[in-house]
C-alpha cells in the first residue's frame, strides 16, 4: 500500500492556495495538501510534515519566499521545492538554482500543476 504523499502550498493569498489545492487534488485525489499563509508558518509546519512537494510564493509579507525556501530546503532535503512567481530577478534565480529549487510561473494553472506532479510520479 502506498503512503499518502503530502504537499505544502505556501502563499499569502488564500485564493491562490485554494486554487493550487484544487489543481493538485484533481490530479492526485489521495494526496494530502497542507497550507501556510507565511514563510514562518511553513517552517513551523514542516517540523511535523514530510512533504514531497512544496510550492512557495516568492512575494509574501514578512519572510519572503526565497528566504523561507532556504529554511525549507534544510528541513526537507528530499522535497521538490518550486518558487511560484510572475517575475524573478537573476540573483533570486541564481540562489534558487544553488539550492536545487525550481520555478513555476504565475498564474498557477491546472496544466502547470499537473506537469509538475507528473515529473514527481
Amino acid at each position: 500500500m502506498n503512503e499518502t504523499k503530502t504537499v505544502l502550498v505556501v502563499d499569502d493569498s488564500r485564493v491562490s492556495r485554494l486554487m493550487a489545492r484544487q489543481f493538485i487534488l484533481s490530479r492526485q485525489p489521495d494526496w494530502k495538501v497542507e497550507e501556510a499563509g507565511t514563510g514562518e508558518e511553513a517552517i513551523e509546519k514542516v517540523k511535523t510534515l514530510s512533504p514531497v512537494l512544496i510550492l512557495i510564493d516568492v512575494n509574501m509579507p514578512g519572510m519572503g519566499g526565497l528566504a523561507a525556501a532556504e529554511h525549507l530546503r534544510a528541513a526537507c532535503p528530499d522535497a521538490h521545492i518550486s518558487l511560484v512567481t510572475a517575475n524573478v530577478q537573476n540573483a533570486t534565480r541564481s540562489r534558487a538554482t544553488e539550492l536545487g529549487i525550481g520555478f513555476m510561473e504565475k498564474p498557477i494553472t491546472e496544466t502547470r500543476i499537473h506537469a509538475l506532479i507528473g515529473a514527481l510520479e
